[in-house]
């Protein structure tokens, strides 16, 4: 105990003195506005577990430019279109390399959403435009998608016929996960009458999204994250390695079938699509198997989870502001009707959907922060300095708050972009869910297609309200803070046929 009362004065005043050099450095270096760092533990204690709105609540403080110490890091936080405009467009270059979070591990090596920008990203980003997200792709399996909303809207007259409150989450996941199975591998891997199997996934898919955004030591102190302190890079292994089963599963039955000489389907599927050009170039693309595995898990993880929970919130919004919900309700019985099914041909024909789906983005964007750059090297930006190696994060989610460009923002008002082109696909900044520049989100363009179609059948085939023991009091708007933002409270309601 002496031992230790004789070394606490030094300890004392090392700590004070880092803090100390740590300020003077902060000044000297001209980094953008901050919160004052604590030592050891920056700014870390600022964040709490709603990191998307603590930091919005800073920037009001501090600025659309601000710059915090997390740990030992220093990150960044844009928080305008202007300012993102200036990240993601004109120096796009510069932070266009991904921060790669610890807990993903041997994953984010074959990743295209976490690859460095190098010949390796570009070439699979290339793939993966020409030969699984290209217009002409998409087109050629719209049939299989229109099969499966068909199946959702026939469940959906199931358990209203039993008088049974649809889970609106687990319904919507199930059907995107199916879309994506069937574009991808000519199958389901679930069914909506399965309610284990598919809540198996969702699980699934919820704990790796949580996961990968949690709070990480290794994280924001680099030095130990050889050690993993918290198990989380274990805890993901893990994870990955129970979809990586599912996905050899049917990588390897499908080469069986190759080599069996089984007459090929009149449509390629993905898997096709991939199996061929891995053929076609010897290996040159790398399309080896743990490529596939990473490539079919970022768009099982991505794409079932944020097109599901997008179509959850929006009919929460919904459900709590009628006017809306008859607005929508009007414009699909005159454009579409309830005799026949809502096809993807109609969604350009019912701009009041896809108001609500822009709004949707807006309030409750998929990924608040999206995914974390890096600066690859020092620059000015506004006056201010970010330096290399810097981690930068994008507030969409403050960004969609701003009243400065949204009117009444926290207002759920999909009239806003009526007779408004607002671009959300990385052309306008006011709203970039996907993010924008070269690392916007390659699944996109499919991601959009299965939301508006999944949301217009789930309206136009059905009234919806709130099960009796819920009306008359508020929808739980509550938010589960991940990697991408998901509804904290599963939403309930009862379905009547029109």
């Amino acid at each position: 105990m002496s031992f230790l009362l004789a070394w606490l004065p030094w300890l004392v005043v090392s700590i004070l003195s880092i803090y100390l050099l740590d300020l003077l450095a902060h000044s000297r270096r001209r980094l953008p506005p901050g919160p004052r760092p604590l030592p050891l533990i920056g700014s870390l204690h600022l964040l709490g577990d709603q990191p998307h709105r603590s930091l919005a609540h800073l920037a009001k403080i501090h600025g659309p430019l601000m710059s915090l110490r997390l740990g030992s890091v220093t990150t960044v936080v844009v928080s305008s279109p202007d300012i993102a405009r200036e990240f993601m467009q004109k120096h796009d270059a510069i932070f266009a390399a991904r921060y790669v979070n610890d807990a993903a591990g041997h994953h984010a090596k074959n990743s295209v959403p976490w690859l460095p920008n190098a010949p390796r990203w570009r070439s699979l980003r290339k793939i993966m435009a020409t030969e699984l997200f290209a217009p002409h792709r998409l087109d050629a399996l719209q049939g299989l998608r229109s099969d499966k909303v068909r199946e959702l809207a026939e469940h959906v007259s199931r358990l209203a016929r039993d008088g049974v409150a649809v889970d609106i989450g687990r319904v919507a996941f199930t059907t995107s996960l199916n879309l994506l199975s069937r574009t991808i591998f000519s199958k389901d891997l679930t069914s909506l009458d399965d309610h284990g199997g598919s809540k198996d996934f969702q699980v699934l898919v919820a704990e790796i999204m949580e996961h990968l955004g949690l709070p990480n030591v290794s994280d924001f102190w680099p030095a130990l994250a050889w050690a993993d302190l918290q198990g989380q890079r274990r805890l993901m292994a893990r994870l990955f390695a129970r979809l990586h089963v599912v996905f050899d599963a049917e990588v390897d039955g499908r080469l069986r079938e190759r080599e069996d000489g089984e007459p090929r389907k009149e449509s390629d599927d993905f898997l096709d699509v991939l199996l061929d050009v891995a053929g076609r170039d010897g290996g040159k693309a790398g399309l080896d198997r743990d490529t596939l595995r990473s490539l079919f898990t970022d768009l099982f993880v991505a794409g079932s989870d944020t097109s599901s929970s997008t179509v959850e919130w929006a009919m929460a919004e919904l459900l709590r502001d009628p006017s809306s919900m008859a607005k929508a309700h009007e414009e699909l019985a005159r454009v579409v009707g309830s005799t026949r099914s809502v096809e993807e041909s109609d969604i350009d024909m019912l701009p009041y959907l896809q108001a609500v789906v822009k709004e949707t983005f807006r309030l409750h964007p998929p990924a608040p922060l999206l995914l974390p750059r890096q600066a690859q090297e020092t620059i000015r930006i506004t006056g201010f300095k970010v330096p290399q190696g810097s981690r930068v994060l994008v507030n969409v989610w403050a960004m969609g708050r701003d009243e400065v460009t949204w009117p009444e923002p926290d207002k759920f008002m999909p009239e806003r972009f009526l007779g408004r082109t607002v671009d959300y696909k990385g052309g306008d900044f006011e709203l970039i869910p996907f993010g924008a520049g070269r690392r916007v989100c390659p699944g996109m363009s499919l991601a959009t297609r299965m939301v508006h179609l999944v949301l217009a059948t789930l309206l136009n085939r059905f009234e919806w309200r709130l099960p009796v023991e819920v009306e008359g009091t508020c929808i739980e708007m509550g938010e589960k803070f991940g990697l991408t933002l998901t509804k904290a409270a599963p939403l309930c309601a009862k379905a009547a046929p029109i």
